[in-house]
């Protein structure tokens, strides 16, 4: 089965708490009723992208339990292939969320499942047709290593999208055709919170894309910086827009579509995802774009 988007990345349960101030060490704080949803950085991404149209497969790793058989439901519903979902003889994962009244959250995130995705499962079969091959870092780096290495060779767009912010080699980071980050992972890159993002060139992608919430996004390439604003709106729930813009990226560069145009996509699907609660359950469909 070939699929012109292909996510490698992870599947998580997603266990969000509504509070009304995150709890400091040693204190308890009474949150709301929670709320069980399918998410994980690597469903998320392929999701967004299926619910835009996109031929998208997911290859990672979920248990033999209940939140492996809800998130193998949200894929096939948003027309994702499970080709190359594994199922495991661990736990699914599982991200622990807080969310407080103005939309922010804090995540702990228990990789159970996603650590079992090795370099073995990245085969010739999973990358053959693909255009876009989305990465981000939920899985044992490895594996994301082999996975970018193994997607240039056969000449697939690589894109990265390096959260939760981590170390790379050189040598994988110039095979990455688009590296996405937020302005906190660019600061990391770049050891600077106010570092000109030209300089995520010099680590070695072809271009690059920071994600600035609320204000936005810049496309950097070697032809300069494009600014990229975001429709205004009212965040009810952000967890799981930086995933819903790489979804939307991925599915508008499968397309053929020009960077600083994708982003502008993109932009808009994270907009609108931020003013529903949940991460999956978020995304907008081609219609609602419209």
């Amino acid at each position: 089965m070939c699929a012109a988007v292909l996510v490698v990345g992870s599947a998580n349960a997603d266990l969000v708490v509504p509070v009304d101030r995150r709890p400091a060490g040693g204190e308890t704080v009474l949150g709301g009723d929670t709320v069980l949803s399918p998410g994980g950085k690597g469903a998320n991404t392929a999701v967004a992208a299926g619910r835009l149209g996109a031929d998208v497969a997911l290859l990672g790793a979920v248990g033999s339990d209940p939140y492996g058989a809800l998130l193998r439901d949200s894929l096939a519903g948003a027309g994702v292939s499970t080709a190359f979902l594994r199922v495991v003889d661990r736990p699914t994962g599982i991200a622990y969320i807080t969310v407080t009244p103005d939309g922010e959250n804090s995540i702990l995130v228990s990789p159970g499942a996603n650590s079992a995705l090795t370099p073995a499962d990245i085969t010739p079969e999973a990358l053959a047709g693909a255009a876009v091959v989305v990465l981000s870092l939920e899985v044992p780096l490895p594996t994301v290593e082999h996975a970018v290495r193994r997607a240039s060779d056969a000449g697939a767009k690589v894109l990265l999208n390096l959260s939760p912010a981590a170390r790379l080699s050189p040598s994988t980071l110039a095979a990455v055709d688009v590296l996405l980050v937020n302005e906190h992972e660019a600061a990391y890159l770049l050891g600077s919170t106010d570092a000109d993002p030209r300089k995520l060139l010099d680590l070695g992608p072809r271009a690059a894309v920071v994600t600035l919430g609320a204000k936005g996004a810049v496309v950097v390439t070697p032809d300069g910086v494009t600014e990229v604003p975001s429709p205004p709106v009212t965040a009810v729930d952000t967890t799981g827009a930086g995933d819903a813009f790489a979804g939307a990226l991925a599915a508008s560069l499968a397309e053929g579509t020009t960077l600083p145009d994708a982003a502008r996509r993109a932009a808009r699907v994270a907009a609108l995802s931020v003013t529903r609660a949940g991460a999956q359950p978020s995304y907008p469909t081609l219609d609602d774009l419209e």
